[in-house]
């Protein structure tokens, strides 16, 4: 198959899944590296596309169903304990935390697409997290780092609002 027609596929099939696709699915799937994907998917979106790289695979942007969409700053320590309870008290208050951002003094802001909106999401960030024994981006920042968070509606935004400010992680 030639790079053109993968390409081609590899959009195919993002466009008609629901969830995200790993670079390892896709490698096995065409029956190339995983770094061939990687670069496949750097020329796709070269070329135009909207690939989002996240914690558990490519995805295309769906349209939002969310009703509101806020950015908001939060603080914790590096503990991976605290950062599975801040993950978990968005979701569990029916958000969805789209990305997390900080400030660095060389890069200015670097954020990094989540796309977490379960229990189930936030485990395997966090189980990906300790295999690849990485380190979260609020490490740069002494634990602050914004979200940007999506809910229905505003009430549930406020009510992640309270959660979170009840765990003494809000910023206001």
């Amino acid at each position: 198959m030639r790079q053109e027609e993968r390409r081609a596929r590899i959009l195919a099939l993002l466009s008609e899944t629901d969830g995200p696709v790993t670079g390892s699915a896709l490698s096995s799937l065409f029956g190339v590296t995983r770094q061939v994907i990687v670069g496949d998917v750097a020329v796709l979106r070269a070329q135009g596309a909207e690939i989002i790289a996240t914690p558990q695979g490519y995805l295309l942007p769906k349209p939002s169903a969310a009703g509101v969409r806020s950015r908001l700053a939060v603080r914790h320590g590096p503990e991976r304990e605290a950062l599975a309870q801040e993950l978990n008290l968005i979701v569990d208050a029916g958000g969805t935390v789209v990305d997390v951002s900080v400030e660095h003094p060389l890069y200015g802001e670097l954020t990094a697409n989540l796309q977490l909106s379960t229990r189930g999401d936030v485990q395997r960030f966090m189980d990906k997290m300790e295999e690849l024994q990485g380190e979260p981006l609020l490490v740069l920042t002494g634990g602050y780092h914004l979200h940007t968070i999506e809910a229905p509606n505003p009430k549930v935004m406020e009510g992640i609002k309270e959660a979170l400010r009840a765990a003494d992680f809000l910023m206001e």
